[in-house]
Formats: C-alpha cells, structure tokens, sequence
C-alpha cells in the first residue's frame, strides 16, 4: 500500500498557511472596500480590523465544517 506523499509536519505547515492566507484575504478586502468611500485612515484601519475578525470567524467555521466531511484516519 503506498502513504501520503507528505509529511504530517507539512500537511500541517500548509493548512496552517492557507488558513492566515484566507483571514489576510478577507482582512485586505475589507480595507480595499471600504475605499470606496473616501474615508480617513483610522476608519479605514477600523475596517481593515473588523475584516480579520470576520476572517478568523469565517475561517473557523469553514475549518470545523470541513472536518465532519473528512475521512477519519
């Protein structure tokens, strides 16, 4: 029978990467709309700040649903 292909250590490296990317992603875009309209910089670092919290909520949440559909090991 043949085993992963990577190692636990960079299975975990990379799930850990693609979850601060997700957040970094939603954080950004937050900031980027808010843009639209002209604000100054503390409601855009407001915006920007609200964005990562909804991020890690998100990402949470897709992450935990995500491993009820998992195979057990």
């Amino acid at each position: 029978m043949v085993g992963p292909s990577i190692t636990k250590e960079k299975r975990d490296a990379t799930n850990r990467r693609l979850k601060v990317g997700m957040v970094l992603l939603i954080g950004v875009s937050g900031g980027l709309v808010s843009l639209q309209a002209e604000p100054t910089p503390a409601q855009i670092a407001t915006a920007v700040a609200v964005s990562l919290l909804i991020g890690v909520a998100l990402t949470w949440f897709v992450v935990r649903t995500l491993k009820e559909y998992s195979p057990k090991r």
